[in-house]
């Protein structure tokens, strides 16, 4: 009879504490059979801690956004200072400002030293920019384009469309004449209002030849390469050049391609 009070009396203390009225649930079977833990020990399985929630990692922002907002701010800071120009108002737009040059020159710095370092980045082993090295790439590219224009006369011809009363003319006919002869590149004298000119006395008068090669109509002096072996023309310039640039534009018009000398 005691046994049974002492049992009737665990059983009705573990409801009371537990809140539990009805038998184990099977899923309980290990914690209330399995283990025969005795009557002094609850029959519910413990409940899982509950997760705590993690918050949500701010989004940081791209590089973009961050530099739209300086300069966001450096206007607003300026337009504060005009509009208010008080000391404290023109000194906190010094100040961004000063921040942002600074900034702006530590970008060059670095800049510059990776350039140095990274020879596929450095554009002046190309087109040189100090006297000394200018200098010797200069002499590099006449020499190349004097090799070029010396043997330019087996495929080349040129025009020179000229007007007598082309002041321009007067200056361009000389310079036209002495690169060509230089080179030994036949030219062709074009009158475009049928005038002479002192400096190619067998010029011929025009027959409709500019709108045929797609020139300028109205505009001399000008000159253009003919290529006899694809019967095309290769407008050069229109106006006064001088004899070192009407060669250079000969020699990059047939020798360069687009993009590839610049």
């Amino acid at each position: 009879m005691i046994a049974l009070a002492i049992t009737a009396f665990s059983t009705q203390s573990a409801v009371a504490q537990t809140g539990a009225t009805d038998a184990p649930a099977e899923n309980d079977a290990f914690y209330c059979e399995e283990r025969k833990l005795g009557y002094w020990f609850y029959c519910t399985r413990p409940k899982p801690t509950p997760k705590s929630e993690t918050a949500a990692p701010v989004p940081i922002p791209d590089a973009v956004t961050r530099m739209e907002a300086i300069t966001a701010e450096l206007r607003e800071l300026k337009a504060r200072a005009i509009l208010e120009p008080t000391p404290a108002n023109v000194t906190a737009y010094v100040r961004f400002q000063r921040e942002q040059l600074d900034r702006a020159s530590l970008f060059s710095d670095v800049w510059q030293r990776a350039i140095w370092q990274d020879p596929d980045l450095d554009y002046t082993l190309q087109r040189p920019v100090s006297t000394l090295a200018k200098r010797q790439w200069q002499d590099s590219r006449a020499t190349e384009r004097n090799g070029v224009m010396a043997g330019l006369s087996a495929r080349y011809g040129l025009f020179y469309f000229f007007a007598q009363s082309c002041g321009a003319c007067e200056v361009m006919a000389p310079i036209v004449r002495s690169v060509t002869g230089t080179w030994g590149i036949t030219v062709r004298a074009i009158s475009t209002d049928g005038g002479p000119s002192r400096h190619f006395p067998n010029y011929i008068v025009e027959t409709n030849q500019r709108a045929k090669m797609g020139l300028e109509p109205k505009v001399t002096p000008a000159v253009v390469l003919w290529d006899a072996l694809k019967g095309r023309p290769i407008p050069i310039g229109y106006g006064v050049m001088s004899a070192d640039e009407l060669q250079d534009r000969i020699y990059l018009l047939t020798q360069k391609e687009a993009g590839h000398d610049y």
